[in-house]
């Protein structure tokens, strides 16, 4: 696939990375619950593979994938990175042997989870890091991060990070984040039913900032609508083509990162960047959000 079909280019604000706008969620690499490893391993390492070889170079983990899962199959699948690859990786959660996702935003856990993610992955620096707000459920917590979006700053200035994200944030936590330091990316659950951050998207844009929508095909809850349904039949596409295909026309600084752990699906999301959307379609898929009931 040609790379230009992924979307077109992004380069993020301050840097020279420059990245295809369609890229890859490694979260359903890990086994059932993105706890432990895969059923099929093998699986698992030809769809990074697959990915790269489309030109995909822009992948999204976390060491608390598995925990640990996610990161060692991108390793063994694709180190020595090449050129050009851009890993983004997040900090600020954990999974203890419940299996629940907890809040790690210490110090100490934030320094030990950039080493976890530096050995694992077998990097010698982090290219993006982002810091991950851990709400009730997926949603957003409110107050301050200045405490943790400080220390990362600190592991930056030694060499450790080159750059710095957030996810699940409020506007008011972006704004506070950019008084500390310099911010590449946003991301932020976001997609066509979920359009609580059309404000912050446009105004991302504006500043230059990368936003990144997590569960852009509605994650564990898949999008359902009957105008996604028919706007796809009218295309000649897959409902969940379309819903991607929508978001990069959102805003010039949406970067997707659908995940799967199928090289079939994977081909169906990469394809998305070659929908062509009428500006009455864009405007009918918008209205998806007003559509009762609809799944969430």
């Amino acid at each position: 696939m040609s790379e230009e079909r992924l979307g077109g280019r992004f380069t993020f604000r301050g840097t020279s990375l420059t990245v295809q706008r369609i890229g890859y969620g490694a979260m359903q690499l890990a086994g059932p619950g993105v706890w432990g490893p895969p059923k099929d391993p093998e699986g698992a390492i030809a769809v990074l593979r697959e990915a790269v070889a489309a030109g995909v170079n822009h992948i999204d983990t976390s060491d608390y994938y598995g925990p640990h899962v996610t990161n060692q199959i991108i390793r063994r699948a694709l180190h020595p990175y090449h050129a050009g690859l851009v890993i983004v990786t997040k900090l600020g959660g954990r999974r203890p042997p419940d299996r629940s996702w907890q809040p790690a935003i210490s110090r100490q856990d934030l320094i030990a989870a950039v080493h976890d993610n530096l050995r694992n992955l077998g990097l010698d620096v982090l290219e993006i890091v982002n810091y991950r707000v851990i709400g009730a459920g997926h949603g957003v917590a409110e107050g301050s991060i200045a405490e943790p979006v400080s220390v990362l700053a600190e592991l930056r200035r030694q060499g450790l990070i080159r750059h710095i994200g957030l996810s699940n944030v409020t506007a008011a936590q972006v704004a506070e984040a950019r008084a500390i330091t310099d911010i590449v990316c946003v991301q932020n659950n976001y997609n066509l039913a979920h359009r609580g951050d059309d404000a912050l998207i446009d105004d991302l844009a504006r500043q230059g900032i990368a936003y990144v929508p997590f569960f852009p095909l509605g994650g564990f809850t898949p999008l359902q609508s009957s105008t996604l349904s028919a706007v796809a039949e009218r295309l000649g596409a897959r409902p969940m083509q379309v819903a991607l295909a929508w978001l990069l026309h959102r805003s010039p600084n949406v970067l997707l990162i659908p995940g799967t752990s199928s090289v079939a699906h994977l081909r169906e999301n990469l394809a998305a960047g070659e929908l062509a959307l009428s500006l009455e379609v864009v405007a009918e898929l918008a209205g998806i959000a007003r559509e009762v009931p609809l799944s969430r």
